[in-house]
């Protein structure tokens, strides 16, 4: 499982023109699924995502989490986040999870971020041809990865 994270001034993203979640600052976090994914690993992944302080405090020092700054998290599946590059020319995608598992996966990772931050998470939608927009801060940008964490 892999969440690559970016902290954000303003994200939205777009499906068929129509607006299917914006916040303002926070996290936008793209989210890929492997097989072999498990909640206990989403679980670490989410735990630490919430905690990571990558914003600025008073004295400019990366000290601030996400409920330090009242910040807001954007959900966009990726599946392309498991592209295997090694050979030729044209992605693979065969690490990416199959689909039904993975948007099982998701739609845990969503429900967990919702109860742990009410209020505060927008998504986009599994599976659907969205347009992410957004606003980097910093740019600042983490890649957690099952494969490191858990």
């Amino acid at each position: 499982m892999r969440f690559l994270i970016q902290s954000v001034t303003g994200a939205k993203v777009e499906i068929e023109h129509e607006t299917a979640g914006e916040i303002g600052r926070g996290f936008l976090v793209l989210i890929g699924c492997a097989e072999g994914d498990t909640r206990e690993m989403a679980d670490k992944l989410i735990k630490k995502l919430i905690g990571l302080r990558i914003f600025a405090d008073a004295e400019g020092k990366t000290n601030l989490a996400l409920a330090d700054v009242g910040g807001e998290l954007l959900l966009v599946s990726q599946f392309t986040l498991y592209a295997d590059c090694k050979k030729g020319n044209r992605p693979s995608f065969t690490k990416a999870g199959n689909p039904a598992a993975a948007e099982e996966m998701y739609d845990y990772i969503v429900n967990q971020c919702r109860e742990l931050c009410p209020g505060k998470v927008a998504t986009g939608s599994f599976g659907a041809d969205m347009k992410v927009s957004l606003v980097n801060d910093g740019p600042f940008t983490v890649l957690l990865d099952s494969d490191e964490i858990c």
